[in-house]
């Protein structure tokens, strides 16, 4: 069997700047509080665990004084820092800055939205690290929508102006799109144009990745996914290597490899999410080679 690791895989520039300000912080502390999974693996989440990084959730960070806690790469929402100020925390921002700048664009939005009696709408999934922070930046009075059915939360009579979280995908947030447009103009009486805008807000170092890991899993027998199962990224690239290479697997790491996905000579590629580390992939494909011995 041949086996490679696309190169296209591994983590986009937030995750990595987050977890090198993790590694260099703890570097110089034995421990490190982090709001949140660093990032969505748990075998990465783990192998920092031992250097020292510490998970810990908004309620812990309540109740924590003069110490020093990381901000991951989805960014936080103003009371994160509100809470920090009060309680003598420095706080390691991580956040990235894609991030950082769509925080700053849904603010503005919602200001606009608030003196026209309009309305935020947010494409992402309900609960995830990011959109908490985006919703924050509105007062968490947002509109969070993920499919079709979640449009009736939509008042057409008001405007709207619609953003996305960074790390959907683009073919899913232009449907949605293209729905609450339709919506618009068979209940509104007012214009598309005027009562409807639209920021195409996802990260192109992302999204572009949707085309590369087509064209992998057409180049391949198997493709082995790696990925953690937290990770929004993860399932919507999986879905494009899916939808290209029905033999396509989702895994966490080498011990979930089964034999059986295999025929003699196969080609077989390994890739991940943006939230995948490179060393997770290498590990499986060295477990494939004991697999050829």
């Amino acid at each position: 069997m041949k086996v490679s690791i696309d190169h296209n895989s591994g983590y986009c520039f937030g995750v990595e700047y987050a977890i090198q300000m993790a590694e260099d912080e703890m570097e110089q502390s034995k421990e490190l509080y982090c709001l949140g999974d660093i990032v969505h693996n748990d075998m990465e989440v783990k192998r920092l665990y031992k250097k020292g990084l510490r998970v810990i959730d908004h309620e812990q960070l309540r109740n924590l004084h003069d110490c020093k806690v990381l901000i991951r790469a989805h960014g936080e929402p103003p009371e994160t820092y509100s809470i920090a100020i009060k309680n003598n925390i420095e706080l390691i921002d991580a956040s990235c800055p894609v991030v950082l700048k769509l925080q700053n664009r849904v603010k503005d939005a919602s200001d606009k939205m608030h003196n026209e009696n309009g309305q935020v709408v947010i494409y992402g999934k309900e609960g995830h690290a990011e959109v908490i922070g985006l919703d924050g930046q509105t007062n968490n009075e947002a509109i969070i929508v993920t499919q079709e059915t979640d449009l009736d939360k939509i008042d057409y009579s008001r405007p709207v102006t619609f953003f996305s979280q960074t790390t959907k995908s683009t073919k899913g947030f232009y449907d949605i799109k293209s729905k609450i447009e339709g919506r618009f103009k068979e209940k509104s009486k007012v214009s598309t144009e005027e009562s409807f805008v639209y920021h195409d807000s996802i990260c192109r170092q992302v999204s572009n990745r949707e085309s590369k890991m087509k064209s992998f899993a057409e180049e391949h027998d198997v493709v082995l996914f790696v990925s953690g199962k937290k990770s929004s990224n993860g399932k919507a690239l999986y879905k494009v290597c899916k939808d290209y290479n029905k033999r396509s697997y989702f895994i966490e790491n080498s011990s979930e490899v089964n034999p059986d996905w295999f025929h003699k000579n196969d080609s077989i590629g390994i890739c991940g999410a943006t939230s995948t580390p490179m060393w997770l992939m290498k590990n499986v494909a060295k477990s494939l080679s004991n697999l050829n011995d």
